[in-house]
């Protein structure tokens, strides 16, 4: 466990500004919250950090922000952000993030949906969107206060906000207000960011993210007061709880990256003790890292991976719950010592302890690949719904691939076609309607169905196979998991992105995407000149290769998951473009629709093959 810290009562009857109020007084100061400025970085203390919140509160009441309702932001990663969740969480208000790359329809569902009176916007881009709102009757929308006062013209600013809070704020009020609030009292509402449909509602209490905390804390061994690197979407619930939640619950140091490409330098920078990243950033870090192995003279790589399988070595005993024999653990420490930390150093990752993922399907190479850095990557999996994490691999307990075991409190059962179950306090309550309700989604015996399939070993580790509703059913009634198959066939390095289409078919197609960063490398050491990425995929040797690439992954593969026929392409799917989700999950609907016409070409004769 790495809080050691005195709680200010049992976690199940606290909320989060009793926890505030124990940080400033006890631990008021050490630092709180940093945000870039300029080449520095501002801190706020944990004591600084209160008084700031009591300012806001009194400045959102001021603006007429009631407890019990919905307050909409959508900013970046900024302390005008965090501390206003914080903020609205001590009136008794809600705070929900929207995704910032939500479209104009999904920002109009989730204002009239949440039937927020206000909403706290970055500047100019988002006000774009926001505007048309005002005038929308369908809408509740009253207010808008924007960050970026340059950017406000007739709305409220931030700044004004707070000075209004100054004058007019009272100890006693602020108080008074936070005492009030219940456990059972809504947190914060958050959207799913919506693969297929509307988004939906989910309300969290203090109660279930409390306990998610506290529960997942005990899995987790760091230095006390940590920093933390806070880099995803507010919007998403794993930053919620690593961002917000946890470090008030650890008293921790929280680092803002307000831009998420820029969170390799920050680690460079900051050479953190703990990192999370969905399994896109991770495949990205490690696609990074292997472009500049790629340049390294042949002796100093046969090095690196002499020392890459000693630490897939160790990993594996760890794994089986061994004890890592005496010769191996002598010559990993050599072999970490002389080449591999002096690398890992140099990207910022050789203080880390603890790593993380979760979200999505980590494919199994990925991990294999930090394994042999020394870095294990404990894959967890949850959902908004479950208040982020239901299972979590940890030191203590893991098995490469796996999502681990279930965290304390929470249950797991299998339905009869292999979707996983479960019930547990930090499970919500149900979805938001309109009218202000929650509606169940749980049978009537507490089970909530997740959508996901997977299976349970002997020893109670999860393994997720796929969404449900992503499984391929081909037209001879064969189930594929796709994952499976995008995941297998992403192992060349060549191969960055990849769907697999099928349903209602007879075979099994994909639209693969080149490696922006592996691809050109790759080309090079091997003369190849192509100065763009189209005129890249159209080469002969790149073409010939990922042929290669797929004839291996169908080895692997059984008939019916095998890929027939696929089309290569040059442009990266990001949030952006729409192909991803803000948490960088694919839009299978959204890539299918785009791409239609070339997938129907797949299934059309005559095909030339790639």
């Amino acid at each position: 466990m790495t809080t050691n810290l005195r709680l200010p009562g049992r976690p199940e009857e606290i909320t989060f500004p009793a926890l505030l109020a124990r940080n400033a007084a006890e631990y008021g100061e050490l630092p709180a919250l940093s945000w870039r400025s300029g080449d520095d970085w501002e801190t706020l203390t944990w004591s600084e950090v209160r008084r700031k919140v009591a300012v806001l509160a009194s400045g959102y009441a001021a603006l007429g922000v009631e407890r019990g309702e919905h307050v909409l932001m959508m900013m970046g990663n900024r302390p005008e952000h965090w501390l206003s969740d914080l903020a609205l969480v001590h009136l008794g208000a809600v705070p929900v993030t929207v995704y910032g790359t939500s479209a104009p329809e999904q920002i109009a569902h989730i204002a009239r949906h949440s039937r927020a009176r206000v909403a706290v916007v970055e500047g100019a881009r988002e006000l774009a969107r926001w505007e048309p709102l005002l005038a929308d009757d369908s809408v509740p929308l009253e207010r808008l206060v924007v960050a970026e006062a340059a950017d406000a013209g007739p709305h409220h600013t931030y700044g004004s906000l707070h000075a209004s809070g100054a004058r007019r704020a009272v100890t006693e009020t602020f108080e008074k207000a936070w005492q009030e609030t219940d456990p059972e009292d809504a947190l914060t509402v958050v959207y799913t960011s919506g693969t297929t449909g509307d988004p939906k509602g989910v309300r969290l209490t203090h109660r279930n993210l409390l306990l998610q905390a506290v529960r997942l804390d005990r899995h987790v061994e760091l230095p006390e007061h940590a920093e933390h690197i806070c880099y995803l979407p507010f919007a998403h619930i794993a930053e919620r709880v690593l961002g917000i939640y946890l470090p008030l619950l650890r008293a921790s140091h929280v680092r803002l990256c307000a831009d998420p490409t820029a969170v390799s330098a920050a680690v460079r920078e900051l050479h953190p003790v703990q990192f999370f990243g969905v399994p896109r950033v991770w495949e990205k870090l490690a696609a990074s890292v292997r472009a500049v192995l790629a340049q390294l003279p042949e002796e100093q790589r046969h090095a690196i991976e002499a020392a890459n399988d000693l630490a897939r070595a160790r990993a594996g005993h760890r794994e089986r719950g061994e004890e890592v024999p005496a010769a191996l653990e002598a010559s990993y420490a050599t072999a970490k010592e002389q080449v591999l930390d002096p690398l890992l150093r140099l990207a910022g990752m050789d203080r880390l302890v603890w790593t993380a993922s979760a979200t999505a399907p980590m494919p199994i190479d990925v991990v294999r690949f930090w394994a042999g850095w020394g870095i294990t990557i404990m894959d967890a999996w949850g959902l908004t719904e479950t208040s982020g994490v239901c299972t979590v691999n940890s030191p203590d307990g893991f098995r490469l691939g796996s999502v681990g075991r279930a965290i304390e409190g929470l249950e797991l059962s299998l339905a009869e076609d292999g979707e996983i179950l479960t019930r547990g306090e930090t499970v919500f309550a149900g979805y938001l309607l309109p009218d202000g309700s929650v509606e169940s989604a749980a049978d009537t015996e507490g089970w909530f169905p997740t959508g996901d399939v997977g299976r349970l070993d002997e020893d109670g580790f999860l393994w997720i196979t796929d969404r449900k509703k992503e499984l391929i059913i081909t037209s001879n009634g064969k189930n594929v998991s796709p994952a499976l198959v995008e995941n297998t066939v992403k192992e060349h390095p060549l191969i960055g992105q990849a769907l697999v289409h099928g349903d209602g078919r007879s075979y099994l197609v994909a639209l693969l995407v080149l490696d922006p960063e592996l691809a050109p490398v790759w080309a090079a050491a091997r003369g190849i000149e192509a100065p763009s990425p189209a005129e890249l995929a159209g080469h002969p040797a790149v073409r010939e290769e990922i042929a290669r690439a797929v004839e291996a992954a169908n080895e692997r593969l059984n008939r019916t998951e095998q890929i027939k026929r696929y089309r290569l392409l040059t442009e990266e799917w990001g949030p952006e473009t729409g192909e991803l989700t803000p948490s960088l999950k694919l839009r299978r609907r959204v890539v299918r629709e785009k791409y239609g016409a070339l997938i129907d070409g797949l299934y059309e004769e005559p095909y030339e093959a790639p």
